[in-house]
């Protein structure tokens, strides 16, 4: 279905609010998990590289090369960790608001990363 592009498929999406609003609301979980994921990746760059090369060069050594292993397993474990209780209290607070697809459009699991 085309949403913002021409062509008959966009008229008929038109007719049909219900599905243009799951369209959109898909469209931005999944615009949310590509900016969480890159957001992740920026992060473990950022602690694990300064922590496990502490000198660059043209290669890496294999202590180095097991430090980046692990610190981002352990990072992506922690992150996971991290999303999985943010999605369970939005979760939490929409159901005491009342307001469940509000919850729909926030939740943006990341751990398929």
């Amino acid at each position: 279905m085309a949403l913002f592009g021409s062509g008959s498929s966009s008229n008929n999406a038109a007719s049909n609010p219900s599905e243009v609003k799951t369209a959109i609301i898909k469209q931005l979980q999944q615009e949310a998990a590509m900016a969480n994921a890159r957001n992740l990746i920026g992060k473990v760059n950022e602690h694990c590289f300064d922590h496990c090369i502490p000198a660059p060069g043209s290669s890496m050594t294999s202590k180095e090369e097991t430090c980046l292993s692990q610190c981002m397993e352990k990072y992506i474990s922690f992150w996971n960790a991290a999303s999985r209780t943010y999605i369970s209290r939005v979760s939490r607070e929409s159901k005491r608001l009342g307001g469940a697809e509000n919850m729909a459009m926030m939740a943006t699991p990341t751990d398929s990363l």
